[in-house]
């Protein structure tokens, strides 16, 4: 530890200039995680969504997409299955104090096959 320290002294600061000023130009390449649309998602659009993510951060629970944000690992698969509803968010810095800030809860729109028979 002490030759990593000494290194440091004589190379100079090494680091990023995080958190002043903006973000590392790399940075734009990053994948970040998915910002869902709710006006352009129902039940089904929910279920291809589900299907699709290999993380398991995405469930659906009766009228509601539950998006767990912690789980998420931004492959893209949501974006590919359903590109009109999801985006990606571009913001790749996530904080959060307890597990609960991290679970989104997104209201689902009655699909239009039930909105016929209802």
């Amino acid at each position: 530890m002490a030759l990593w320290f000494l290194r440091g002294l004589r190379r100079g600061v090494v680091t990023t200039r995080y958190p002043r000023g903006e973000p590392d130009p790399w940075t734009r390449d990053l994948p970040t995680p998915p910002v869902f649309d709710a006006s352009l998602l129902d039940t089904e659009v929910a279920d291809a969504l589900v299907a699709a993510c290999p993380s398991a951060a995405l469930r659906r629970n009766e009228h509601i997409l539950i998006y767990d944000v912690g789980a998420c690992t931004a492959c893209g698969r949501c974006l590919a299955a359903a590109p009109d509803a999801v985006r990606p968010s571009g913001a790749f810095e996530l904080t959060a104090t307890t597990r609960e800030q991290l679970i989104k809860l997104v209201p689902l729109r009655k699909s239009p096959r039930r909105e016929g028979l209802s």
